[in-house]
């Protein structure tokens, strides 16, 4: 009787805590299937096959409690569910984003002891279905495992059904089979649209004459969300540093418009938003990404190739190899290896921005016109250390500058175990890179500049919340105002301040593409009119 009880409530917690922690809160209570197996299984007599069976028990356990684990995991970082369909390859990022937090060794560590851990469980959980020596199979445990798998049994159905007569009880595993089966045939089905969509209307490459020797610098700022304008748990600096922007970029005779686009992902991921930007289609996951590449799909590259720029992307974020950069079609491609750093990296940071955007100045831009594609990581996660802005960029030089950074404030180990002070430096680094870049503005944009400054997605539902909007600002700079009317007419405003109030209502990013052919392009009324 004892056992049957140990291990019922064993198999329960393991089914119902991945639940608490995806919920943050200790319910449900009550996982009906551990019930029906701890009871089920020990009614089976004993033979070779009722151990089979409990091995596919204990299977089936496994992958429902790592597809909690990982639905728990995808709502904390990126505020969705699993997808089992798309979301494998993401363990591979996982690793990534671990060795550049903690090193490669702690990574390493980290992962094998995450796996060792779930494998003692369910080692745990098979010696509990099946012990070594058999317990005497007496009437009174019969009867009590007989009621119990009955009760329980009938309760499963019911739950099933939509009928709850308990209350904090629930199917875990019934529910994660059933929810991710239905994903597997949806994402199927949307893959083979998508394909056709593909295929049957693709969007064409298209000189924007009004663009012609412009320079157009195309750069997102990491995790920089329209939270950190409008929540007020980060928006007290960063109100204040827009602000001082706006007066810097005025004092050198530029222009700024503001306004929202939604972003396709949150909390990571950000070369998904960089591909929905570049295409001009909703890139929202991994499989639509590498379909879209491998379609041979035209991007905004090969628009400013048809316009005559030369095309420049700059990725201080890649360490690996990157084909996609290649399927892109850049001119150039400027990843961390190609950029003489001589600082130190600052956690997952391989350079702050500031050097980032000082390097590209110097030596990447030239004389020749430009389309640039930046995407700058000193926000991303886990924001520390928070660097101050150099005033002086001379000071920048190689980037050895920042080598009392490399140790400085407290580890992200130390900091992630407070969630006000993550919150804080969340703030702190967005107002960082939010204000190197204003400031590089003022240095690198002109009449012959089109400045597009956009955040790549919100950060993670622990930052904004789960119901927040997938918006991100978006900052137009020119010194020559007509390249900035179209898109007040599309309700941008005048200065760094987007509008706030609905930013539910806020096109998608992947418009920005289609804006650009319908403004600049050879159908516009003028280059500096929106047909």
């Amino acid at each position: 009787m004892l056992r049957l009880l140990v291990t019922a409530c064993a198999l329960n917690v393991l089914l119902v805590a991945p639940l608490w922690w995806r919920f943050g809160t200790l319910s449900p209570l009550i996982a009906w299937e551990a019930w029906v197996i701890a009871s089920a299984m020990l009614l089976l007599p004993p033979g070779p096959w009722r151990r089979w069976v409990g091995i596919g028990v204990v299977s089936a356990l496994a992958l429902a409690t790592a597809a909690n684990l990982g639905e728990a995991a995808t709502y904390t970082a990126f505020g969705r569910p699993l997808n089992l369909y798309l979301d494998v390859p993401l363990v591979r990022s996982i690793y990534h984003l671990l060795v550049g937090n903690v090193g490669q060794l702690a990574a390493i560590f980290l992962m094998l002891l995450g796996g060792m851990l779930l494998l003692g469980l369910l080692w745990l959980m098979l010696r509990l279905l099946l012990p070594a020596r058999p317990p005497k199979r007496r009437g009174g445990v019969v009867v009590t495992a007989s009621v119990l798998l009955v009760g329980s049994l009938g309760m499963s159905i019911l739950e099933a059904n939509h009928h709850r007569l308990v209350p904090h009880a629930a199917l875990p595993m019934v529910t994660t089979s059933r929810f991710q089966w239905a994903q597997i045939l949806d994402t199927h089905r949307a893959r083979q649209a998508f394909s056709e969509q593909l295929e049957a209307s693709p969007l064409a490459a298209q000189a924007l004459p009004g663009l012609a020797g412009r320079n157009v610098l195309l750069t997102f700022i990491e995790s920089y969300g329209v939270s950190a304008l409008d929540d007020p748990r980060y928006n007290r600096t960063l109100l204040l540093t827009l602000e001082d922007l706006k007066r810097r970029l005025s004092n050198r005779g530029l222009h700024v418009v503001s306004g929202l686009v939604e972003s396709p992902i949150r909390g990571g991921q950000s070369w998904l938003a960089h591909a929905t930007t570049l295409s001009g289609r909703w890139i929202d996951n991994q499989l639509w990404y590498r379909l879209m590449l491998e379609s041979g799909h035209s991007t905004m590259i090969d628009d400013f190739h048809a316009t005559g720029q030369r095309t420049l992307s700059v990725m201080p974020a890649i360490t690996l190899a990157w084909p996609e950069g290649q399927a892109y079609g850049f001119d150039q491609i400027a990843a961390a290896k190609d950029i003489p750093y001589a600082g130190p990296p600052l956690n997952w940071v391989t350079m702050p921005d500031q050097f980032t955007l000082d390097y590209t100045q110097r030596e990447l831009l030239g004389d020749e016109p430009v389309f640039a594609q930046l995407a700058l990581i000193s926000s991303h996660a886990p924001w520390t250390p928070v660097l101050p802005v150099l005033e002086n960029w001379s000071l920048v030089g190689d980037g050895s500058i920042y080598a009392p950074w490399e140790n400085a404030g407290d580890p992200p180990e130390v900091i992630w175990r407070d969630l006000e002070r993550i919150r804080d430096h969340y703030a702190w680094s967005v107002d960082y890179a939010v204000s190197v870049t204003g400031r590089w503005a003022a240095r690198v944009a002109d009449e012959q500049t089109l400045l597009i400054v956009l955040g790549d997605h919100q950060p993670a539902p622990l930052i904004t919340g789960d119901d927040a909007s997938a918006a991100v600002p978006v900052h137009i700079i020119s010194g020559d105002p007509a390249l900035l009317a179209p898109f007040k007419q599309r309700g941008f405003v005048e200065g760094m301040l987007p509008p706030l109030a609905r930013p539910q209502d806020a096109p998608r990013m992947s418009q920005l593409r289609h804006w650009l052919q319908q403004d600049f392009g050879p159908s516009a009324l003028s280059p500096r009119t929106t047909p």
